[in-house]
């Protein structure tokens, strides 16, 4: 693996890196705005803010715990692991990916997570005037479970090029610009192109998935770094061919096309003869 040609400038792998880590931490920092906006607007913004600083604090001693001890293991190991990792979470990423362009699975839509949501809220009974625990225990679980995919792919990507510091900074602007969006509109952001990310990352994740675990078992790509250049877009081209068919398997009658009467009556007569 190469490291930056120059200073202040960064290799193909890096840039990848800081993009994969920008777009994962986006969307699930979109999933987040959604929950705490529900339950802020319905019943109190100030619980929903203190579950959100409780997760986020949460957040900080889970990754000050487990970082160290991902970072410390020897480069082979590291890489190994972490591509083993992320091959599983990426390729998780991607199935559903797949199944939402192939429209076997319901895309992911905020608007209706964000009526979901509040329906849910408004039946908890009423808030009163100080803490209302509803809304922080659901502001705290909605941000803690995204926040550990966040700490996750920080993890594993940061460490897998021990480059953590980078890759957290990928990932606070990723946070930043979608909470500053978030308090601009005030609103869920069902405009993001959500699945079209996630689609983006589930590949991004398996290609290195699969590019570290090679390294890491001993083994050597051709070209190094330049190999991410082959695997990337041969994994999104499978990807898109796998959602094609699947999408014709689930909708036969989309893709079949339709004769009109007369042409369909002349064959059944010439069938007939």
């Amino acid at each position: 693996m190469s490291a930056a040609t120059t200073i202040g400038s960064v290799s193909g792998a890096e840039l990848g890196l800081l993009v994969s880590v920008f777009l994962a931490c986006a969307v699930e920092a979109v999933e987040a705005l959604t929950i705490v906006l529900a339950v802020g607007s319905t019943r109190s913004w100030a619980s929903a803010l203190y579950g959100v600083a409780a997760a986020t604090v949460s957040l900080a001693v889970i990754v000050a715990a487990a970082g160290p001890g991902l970072t410390s293991l020897p480069i082979g190991v590291l890489r190994v692991v972490v591509g083993g990792l992320l091959l599983i979470f990426g390729l998780q990423w991607l199935r559903k990916a797949i199944l939402r362009a192939a429209g076997v699975k319901a895309k992911h839509d905020e608007a209706q997570i964000f009526q979901r949501e509040r329906t849910a809220a408004a039946a908890g009974g009423g808030a009163g005037p100080g803490f209302d625990g509803y809304s922080f225990a659901i502001s705290f679980k909605g941000v803690l479970l995204e926040g550990l995919e966040v700490a996750f792919i920080v993890l594993t990507f940061g460490s897998g090029q021990h480059r953590v510091g980078a890759a957290a900074l990928a990932a606070g602007a990723a946070v930043l610009l979608v909470a500053g969006a978030g308090v601009l509109v005030r609103a869920p952001l069902a405009r993001a192109p959500e699945n079209a990310m996630k689609f983006a990352v589930g590949v991004m994740l398996s290609t290195y998935g699969m590019f570290w675990s090679v390294e890491g078992a001993g083994a050597h790509w051709p070209g190094g770094d330049a190999a991410l250049l082959a695997i990337l877009p041969l994994t999104l081209l499978a990807s898109l061919a796998l959602a094609r068919l699947l999408g014709r398997a689930a909708h036969p009658a989309a893709a079949a096309v339709t004769l009109p009467a007369p042409a369909a009556e002349s064959l059944s007569a010439r069938a007939g003869r």
